[in-house]
């Protein structure tokens, strides 16, 4: 007896069960057609999205950003659309969204201070990948602008991560933006020298130095005259690329065409004060 109450409690069940199934399969096929539909339409449009932006040369870290970006909130706003077909109501699950984001962006402060950093460095470029800039003492050559850090590479080979956030808000040197600069550089003469004769040594110098740009001109001037010696500046211009060569070469020739002309290069000599 038991047994055929069980079984007809199972058909009771089973049948109240496709009833159900008959009454809500419209709204559940529905539902998952506008799931596969949506997710077909975000693909579609993200892949033109992208080539919009390529096509109008946006630069590649923003254009990648902005992608996800909006195909994440296209994925939101279908899944959203999704269970609000299904029947399941929504205005909750939206306010716990909202108390979720609130929360998230109140414990992200510095991160998002970044992420604004970020987005000015991309959209104003006061540098870009491949130049070299200086910041807070730190020089290096730019490889990478992440949405949060920017990537240096220094001269011997180390690696900085710099926060977009104290970047964007600092005094930043770009050695690159201009594609040529000038070194100034000094050397403390003797007051036995001859002032013309060693700006006419230095001046050869420079213009037999293949590195050196004759345009702009190179210039020599008198920097100072300390206690002790006549400080000259030197100034010759290069390509951003010949920088460093230069500098050094110029530095190495005059002291060697000094010492065959027999000008005194006068040691820096600090002065203390006393009693």
């Amino acid at each position: 007896m038991k047994h055929t109450l069980y079984i007809q409690s199972f058909e009771a069940y089973l049948d109240k069960f496709f009833n159900l199934l008959l009454d809500y399969s419209p709204k559940l096929i529905s539902a998952f057609i506008i799931l596969f539909v949506g997710l077909y339409a975000i693909r579609l449009i993200n892949r033109l999205v992208r080539k919009t932006m390529i096509r109008r040369e946006i630069d590649p870290t923003l254009s990648k950003f902005l992608a996800d970006s909006l195909l994440w909130a296209m994925r939101l706003l279908l899944f959203v659309t999704f269970i609000s077909k299904l029947g399941i109501e929504t205005s909750s699950f939206i306010t716990i969204l909202g108390a979720a984001g609130l929360a998230i962006g109140l414990s992200l402060q510095g991160s998002l201070s970044n992420f604004a950093g970020g987005m000015l460095i991309i959209l104003f470029k006061p540098f870009r990948v491949d130049d070299t800039i200086e910041f807070q003492n730190v020089i290096g050559t730019v490889c990478e602008i992440q949405i949060f850090v920017t990537k240096l590479i220094t001269s011997n080979n180390l690696t900085i991560f710099i926060p977009n956030g104290i970047l964007s808000n600092g005094i930043i040197i770009n050695h690159s933006k201009q594609g040529f600069r000038r070194a100034d550089l000094m050397f403390s003469l003797s007051y036995d020298t001859n002032i013309k004769n060693a700006k006419d040594i230095v001046m050869q110098v420079m213009q037999n130095h293949p590195l050196v740009l004759k345009t702009p001109e190179p210039s020599i001037v008198v920097k100072n005259l300390t206690d002790s010696a006549i400080q000259i500046g030197i100034r010759p211009w290069s390509k951003n690329e010949d920088f460093g060569i230069m500098t050094s070469d110029i530095l190495e020739n005059c002291k060697t065409a000094f010492d065959a002309a027999g000008i005194v290069i006068q040691p820096y000599v600090r002065e203390f004060s006393g009693e």
